[in-house]
């Protein structure tokens, strides 16, 4: 029993040995450091300049038509039809059978490559994993579009598609070759 006595007397000899050790002076100089630190610092913050006085502007707009009214649009159904219009030239050719790259939109293919098949640009297009040749004149893409011209880098597309209005207007674009990335 006495051994166990001392044993307690030990321990609690040690512990008192370790938090003696803890309360040490180098806590004063830190805290008396880091109180010399905030008083030198003095913040320095810019006048806030005075707000420019607001003058207030009268509508002068409210007899003309609002922008976002039906009859605004009306007026300009109106104006558009007495104009003769040229977009009746373009139009889709709905009646030819579509090719194989017209089921893919334009930006799921990639240009690959092009080479020069008897005497005539031919560009590799790649899509879905398969490689196909295509010519100028060829359709691919889901606007209707047209390979107009291949180069060495690119190919150009005229795509018809619809505007706002419903008309069909004509839009370029182009397939850029694709390098390879490592």
């Amino acid at each position: 029993m006495r051994a166990l006595k001392f044993a307690w007397l030990c321990v609690a000899a040690a512990a008192l040995a370790a938090l003696g050790g803890c309360g040490g002076t180098d806590q004063d100089d830190l805290q008396q450091w880091m109180a010399e630190q905030r008083a030198a610092v003095k913040p320095t913050v810019p006048p806030i300049t005075e707000p420019k006085k607001f003058t207030p502007q009268a509508y002068t707009q409210a007899a003309l038509v609002e922008p976002f009214d039906s009859s605004k649009l009306t007026q300009a159904l109106r104006r558009d039809s007495s104009q003769p219009s040229t977009s009746g030239l373009i139009a889709p050719e709905l009646a030819r059978r579509k090719e194989a790259l017209e089921s893919f939109p334009l930006d799921a293919m990639a240009m690959v490559g092009s080479m020069n098949k008897n005497g005539q640009m031919v560009a590799l297009v790649r899509v879905d994993k398969l490689l196909y040749q295509v010519r100028a004149g060829n359709y691919l893409g889901l606007n209707y579009g047209r390979i107009t011209r291949i180069g060495e880098t690119e190919v150009a597309v005229r795509e018809i598609v619809q505007d706002a209005a419903g008309e069909w207007i004509e839009r370029a674009a182009t397939l850029e070759l694709q390098e390879k990335a490592k």
